[in-house]
This record gives C-alpha cells, sequence and structure tokens, in this order.
C-alpha cells in the first residue's frame, strides 16, 4: 500500500484557526498539505498542481466549497486526468437537504464542524482506499483498451486501430494539402511456408517480421498494423509514393536478411510491396480506408517481379 507521503492534499478554508487545525492533524498523518484561503486560490491551485484529497470549507469568498466542487468536476484540462481527486465537504451546515447538495456538487464525503481529529482521520483513511482502487480500476481500464487496439501475437497495431488511424490522417493530410502514402506487405507463398514449416514456425516469422518493421520506421509518426492474418500495414505520413517505394526497398533488404532459428533450422521468407499516394487537397472528396486498401491491393498485383514493389500515386 502507498504511504501518505505519496498522497497530495488541499486544503481550502477562509478561516485560518480551522485551516491550520486540519493542515497539522494531516501533516501529522505524513501528507505534503498545500493551503487555500478561498475557493478561487484552491481551484487556481487545482489546475496547477494534482492533488489526491481536496478538504474545503463551504462558505468562503470569492468561491464557494460547492462551486468549488463543481469546478473541479468539471475540470478539462490535462491536469484533471492525472488521476481520481476525492473531495471531503467540512461544514456546520447539518441538514439533510445541504447534505445533497454538497454530494451533487461533486462531494464524495461530508463532515460537520467542529473536526474531530479520529473522524478526520478515519475519512482520510477511507478516501486512500478509493483513490487506490480507483488507480486500479483505471489501469485495468488502460490495459483492455490498449489491448483492444494491438494484435496479440505480434505486438503491433491490429486492424481495428488502423481503420480508426488511417481517416484522422486522410483528413489531416487533405487539410494541410500534405503526402500520404500506405503500404501493404504481404508475405510471398504464404501457403506453401506455412505447409511446409507448420504453424509454430509461420507464427515466429510473423513475430519477427513485425518486430522489423516496428524498429524500422519512424516512432510516433508512422504506423504499422497487422492488417489480416499474412498482411501488414504501414502508415507513412508526410510520404509521397517516390519517397516511400525507398522505404519499401529499405524493408525489403532487412526481410532479405531476416531469419528465423527454430530447433537449430533456419527459415526465411519473402514479401510484395503495394504503394499507395496521394497529397491532400481541400476540394477533394476523402477517400474511404475500404477505397485506399483497393488501391494497394492494385498496387501488390502490379509489384515488379524483380523489385516485389508496386506503387500506385493517385491523382
Amino acid at each position: 500500500m502507498e504511504t501518505t507521503q505519496t498522497y497530495s492534499v488541499l486544503v481550502a478554508d477562509d478561516n485560518v484557526l480551522i485551516r491550520n487545525i486540519v493542515t497539522d492533524m494531516l501533516r501529522g498523518m505524513g501528507f505534503e498539505v498545500h493551503e487555500a484561503e478561498d475557493g478561487q486560490q484552491a481551484f487556481d491551485l487545482y489546475r496547477c498542481n494534482h492533488f489526491h484529497i481536496v478538504v474545503t470549507d463551504w462558505v468562503m469568498p470569492n468561491m464557494t466549497g460547492l462551486e468549488l466542487c463543481k469546478a473541479i468536476r468539471g475540470d478539462s484540462s490535462s491536469r484533471a486526468h492525472a488521476g481520481y481527486t476525492y473531495i471531503l465537504m467540512l461544514t456546520s451546515q447539518d441538514s439533510k437537504n445541504d447534505t445533497i447538495a454538497a454530494l451533487d456538487a461533486g462531494a464524495d464525503e461530508y463532515l460537520i464542524k467542529p473536526v474531530h481529529k479520529p473522524e478526520l482521520q478515519a475519512r482520510i483513511r477511507t478516501a486512500m482506499r478509493i483513490i487506490q482502487l480507483e488507480a486500479i480500476r483505471q489501469s485495468h481500464f488502460e490495459q483492455v483498451q490498449k489491448a483492444s487496439l494491438v494484435d496479440v501475437l505480434t505486438g503491433v497495431h491490429n486492424r481495428k486501430f488502423m481503420e480508426e488511424r488511417l481517416p484522422l490522417e486522410v483528413k489531416r493530410t487533405n487539410r494541410y494539402q500534405r503526402p500520404l502514402s500506405i503500404m501493404l506487405i504481404a508475405f510471398r507463398d504464404i501457403d506453401r511456408f506455412r505447409k511446409e514449416s507448420g504453424i509454430f514456425v509461420t507464427e515466429k516469422m510473423l513475430q519477427a517480421v513485425a518486430a522489423m518493421l516496428r524498429e524500422s520506421i519512424r516512432e510516433e509518426v508512422d504506423w504499422v498494423a497487422r492488417w489480416n492474418e499474412y498482411q501488414f500495414l504501414v502508415l507513412l505520413p508526410e510520404t509521397d509514393v517516390n519517397s516511400a517505394a525507398t522505404v519499401a526497398k529499405r524493408l525489403k533488404i532487412r526481410m532479405n536478411q531476416l531469419t528465423v532459428e527454430v530447433n537449430e533450422a533456419s527459415y526465411k521468407t519473402t514479401a510484395l510491396y503495394g504503394i499507395v499516394g496521394f497529397t491532400g487537397d481541400q476540394g477533394k472528396k476523402e477517400l474511404t480506408v475500404d477505397r485506399l486498401i483497393e488501391f494497394a491491393q492494385q498496387a501488390l498485383e502490379k509489384a515488379d517481379p524483380e523489385t516485389l514493389i508496386g506503387g500506385l500515386k493517385l491523382g
């Protein structure tokens, strides 16, 4: 379990005596504590620093505790996505309607003044447990989300990712009138290779080729995905057909050098490279993913028998 030293707490109260009491209690528990004398100052601090826990008074000048809760919950800045912020409201208002109003505004807990040290400490420990559970939930969500866009066998992106990414790149290309190319890479004689080598060796070859492709492209600029069982798709922004052909030649050399060793036996393979490229134009209708893949397949079919590369430039 994380220690309290890993948590930062913001205390907002215009009453300096109460603020000091709460701050001393929390520092005594080992927390890093920041102070604000009103709601607006608290929100300004929140926008610049991620706080795991916010302890706020209700009645404050400039911005009330309710308004602070709503502002924090409505914040869409990148800082707001650093992790969940647990909000504990301190107030002398103890009616049921007040409790409902605080919870509806975004508070997680509601504590009536005067502050009782053991009760405050218990509520803070509860906050820590909830923050930890939320962090675990978010981590699991991100893992599932990432897994849904990654091919399990090869570790590169999958078709779903490329079907989402490619339209965005086409739109950007048209907006800024820049070049864009895609390259479809298909194994040659894959049925014979699989029959002679077996599925285990074939999967090892797919993994090796995927790793080679990932290492050969520009990181965070180009994208590679497993398009179908035995084809990879490489997305090359800011790259015209001629430049994409140069990339294909480099990939072909590395493919020819690639060897997979299984049980003291060596295996090699070759591939065809189908390239389609265009320069964006705001006046043109955007190309669909299916249409681009159709053009790339045509380029594959027309690949030069010696270079194994086919290129198609769209007008």
